[in-house]
């Protein structure tokens, strides 16, 4: 019990750091989104697939060739993943980033946790009024704002309900497979999924056009970036390993807060990047939502250890 309970704790604040890091790559992605030469989004979900492969690093520090079952479940999670991408980026180019990201902070874990349900008989218990805390704080910033919900809305959902299920997904796979095992199948599957993407004519030509890569004054950004969002996307995985995917979902509120100020302070000082709506009215309900995700989070932390699991664990 004390094992299990300090995995689920480690697992929150392993999510909590996770998050941050993809609010702060999140933030630099909406910069890059809107330069000349990054404007593919096929282009730009190519690439954050393709350097998935470097996980192949991790295969001397415990990998054991897993059966085909888990290596199915890994592929179609990675696909699932990737395809959650698209619409996450298409989004967030379309969008504010704080707007979109806060509308995938409710939904998302809603999502995950129906599924988590049926596949992983996940339950929050403890963790419940945390969760719901969470989830509240992310709806409260987005539905608190006039917002062109008919075009967001789709995309966001779509986005939501496919990382739901690549997130369970993967959870099976490190419950069978632990966790290096799955994590090197899951990040194969990712590279095989992205070198998919080249198939279609169209989308090949977006992806190999000079036009389309990025610009060298852009690409040390870009690279940069696509290693703090690796790093967070990887800690991600960790804590999903390790306590509720849905609980990892929710504490994704924390990647608000980050590109809440992150955004803030763009449009104050950086305009020209880009610009979001800091009126006093917007403000207080993104203040009021932050509030409610740092309770959650209190919460979720405080009952770490109260049935976090769900599916037994999957770390190796």
């Amino acid at each position: 019990m004390h094992a299990l309970t300090s995995s689920a704790v480690s697992g929150v604040l392993i999510a909590v750091v996770a998050h941050g890091l993809v609010g702060i790559s999140l933030v630099w992605d909406k910069v890059l989104l809107q330069r000349k030469g990054m404007q593919s989004l096929v282009t730009y979900v190519f690439w954050l697939g393709a350097m998935s492969i470097l996980a192949v690093v991790l295969i001397p520090f415990g990998f054991h060739m897993p059966s085909w079952k888990p290596i199915a479940i890994a592929f179609a999670a990675a696909c699932t993943d990737l395809a959650a991408t698209y619409f996450y980026y298409a989004a967030l180019k379309a969008g504010e980033a704080s707007q979109e990201l806060a509308a995938m902070g409710g939904f998302t874990p809603v999502a995950t946790l129906l599924f988590g349900i049926p596949l992983l008989g996940a339950q929050l218990n403890g963790q419940l009024a945390g969760f719901i805390l969470m989830t509240a704080g992310s709806f409260v910033m987005f539905f608190g704002e006039k917002l062109p919900l008919r075009k967001m809305l789709p995309r966001i959902v779509a986005a939501a309900v496919l990382f739901g299920l690549a997130t369970v997904l993967q959870k099976v796979v490190f419950n069978e497979a632990g966790f290096i095992s799955g994590f090197v199948c899951y990040a194969v599957g990712m590279c095989v999924a992205a070198v998919m993407l080249l198939i279609p004519p169209s989308w090949r030509k977006q992806i190999t056009h000079p036009a389309q890569r990025p610009q060298p004054r852009n690409r040390i950004s870009y690279f940069m970036n696509r290693l703090m969002a690796g790093l967070g996307a990887f800690l991600v995985v960790v804590a999903v390993s390790r306590t509720n995917p849905a609980l990892v979902e929710a504490i994704s509120g924390t990647r608000y807060v980050v590109v809440f100020l992150g955004a803030y302070a763009i449009t104050r000082w950086r305009p020209q990047w880009f610009k979001e709506d800091f009126t006093t009215r917007a403000l207080l309900i993104k203040t009021v939502g932050t509030v409610l995700v740092v309770a959650g989070l209190v919460l979720a932390g405080l009952h770490g250890g109260h049935g976090g699991h769900g599916g037994g664990g999957g770390a190796s």
